[in-house]
């Protein structure tokens, strides 16, 4: 076991060199914000929901949101409009228009709305003749679409798939992402051509993603469920050897949006989403109705500990290193590094279902941690203990995972090596037990 996961962390963790990745400068760590596709999806009618139609009310009360409740101190910056914002027609002069009726303002003075809460705004298109919800779409537009957007100072643009021939896209989104740039204007460019193709059997050029993409969804739509949550995981990490390499600053792979406070996750599962996302480097999207996040849901999303894995600077995404006894390890080499010696972000995620806490443990060195003057240990959802724990490469982690839920650790290197009577002191556990 110590030479598979070893050999497994240290091909992974040096994975990113040499992948060249979309240079305009934007989305070097994971974007963060909020996208109401999950939550809110095609709701139309405001009359019967208004407080949950899709309408200039709804991103101008997120944006409110995101600064009050201090989800923007902590990275959440975005505010992105999904599909549905549209008339149904383009008007009479081609150009696109937001729906009448529920955008009655119309989109720059919703962006400018965003942006004066210093946020950044997004907005959805679809390269193909319609929106998957059958607005119209960029196909046949661009030039023209593009200048719009840039007129409305958009500042994240997410491009679907749907009503598209397949085979096109590499050609299609490439050509949008350099119009995009062409602009001038700073548009994060979230692609979502893997998606499509991935689903009908096709070999995709990650590499040519990578160039052209801030970031892109591999997979189908995220479903508000345990289940949805953990297809998407499995998918990624059965596909780890392939993904993992094209990701880094500037260019991510996508899992889709957090679930986190809405209706289909415990709290122990949202925190299980929450770790596996910071593991995989993944954009940090929440869509939720933000005004009823319960606070222990809050309190995860706004981990700061967690979010700083997501965000690290080396931008190198996670894998799943292992599987035992219904528990999936999942590690991230992160910053600090000494001597070529990564820290690491580890979670230990239980898929059992036995109705009872299962004890694990494992070595370090057993992980893939191996450096000599070793670690501290920090537990990222205890915010309780204040103990500092030291570990060296083989000392035992005994980890207490409970059903369907987390153990999610940090270990950073120790740069400087420690007074000698610290290594056999009490502090320097032979085990360290994390619940």
């Amino acid at each position: 076991m110590q030479n598979s996961i070893a050999v497994t962390v240290a091909a992974f963790a040096v994975l990113l060199h040499g992948v060249t990745g979309l240079d305009n400068g934007l989305a070097l760590t994971p974007p963060m914000g909020w996208l109401a596709w999950q939550r809110y999806r095609c709701i139309t009618d405001c009359k019967t929901y208004p407080d949950e139609c899709v309408s200039e009310k709804l991103f101008m009360n997120a944006a409110d949101l995101l600064v009050s409740e201090g989800y923007a101190d902590l990275g959440y910056k975005y505010v992105i409009v999904d599909d549905c914002w549209l008339s149904k027609n383009r008007s009479a002069d081609g150009k696109l228009e937001a729906d009448k009726t529920r955008f009655p303002s119309g989109i720059k003075a919703l962006s400018d709305y965003v942006h004066s809460k210093g946020l950044k705004f997004g907005l959805y298109q679809d390269w193909g003749e319609k929106t998957c919800a059958g607005y119209p779409g960029v196909l046949g537009n661009e030039e023209s679409d593009i200048k719009q957007f840039v007129e409305w100072e958009v500042d994240y643009i997410k491009l679907d798939g749907c009503y598209s021939n397949v085979r096109d896209m590499d050609r299609g989104y490439v050509e949008f992402g350099k119009l995009l740039n062409n602009t001038g204007r700073p548009m994060v460019y979230s692609c979502s051509w893997p998606a499509y193709q991935e689903e009908k059997g096709m070999r995709i050029n990650y590499a040519l993603m990578a160039k052209h993409c801030n970031l892109w969804r591999n997979y189908g739509d995220i479903d508000d469920s345990w289940t949805s949550v953990m297809n998407i995981a499995d998918y990624f990490a059965s596909k780890q050897e392939f993904w993992a390499k094209h990701a880094g600053p500037g260019h991510w792979n996508d899992p889709d949006m957090l679930l986190i406070g809405n209706f289909g996750l415990t709290i122990d599962q949202s925190k299980v989403q929450m770790a596996i996302w910071a593991v995989l480097a993944a954009p940090l999207l929440m869509s939720n109705r933000l005004s009823a996040v319960r606070p222990e849901f809050k309190e995860i999303l706004q981990n700061a500990e967690i979010i700083k894995v997501n965000q690290d600077v080396l931008g190198i995404q996670g894998t799943r290193v292992f599987r035992d006894k219904g528990i999936d390890i999942w590690t991230r080499p992160v910053e600090p590094v000494h001597h070529g010696n990564y820290s690491y972000a580890v979670a230990f995620v239980s898929r059992r279902e036995d109705g009872a806490p299962y004890p694990y443990k494992i070595t370090l060195e057993d992980l893939g941690l191996n450096h000599r003057i070793g670690y501290t240990i920090k537990n990222l959802f205890d915010k309780s203990s204040g103990i500092k724990h030291y570990a060296l490469p083989k000392t035992v982690v005994n980890v207490r995972v409970i059903p369907l839920g987390v153990v999610f650790l940090r270990f950073d290197v120790i740069t400087i090596k420690l007074e000698d009577d610290i290594y056999n002191s009490p502090l320097l556990n032979k085990t360290v037990t994390f619940t």
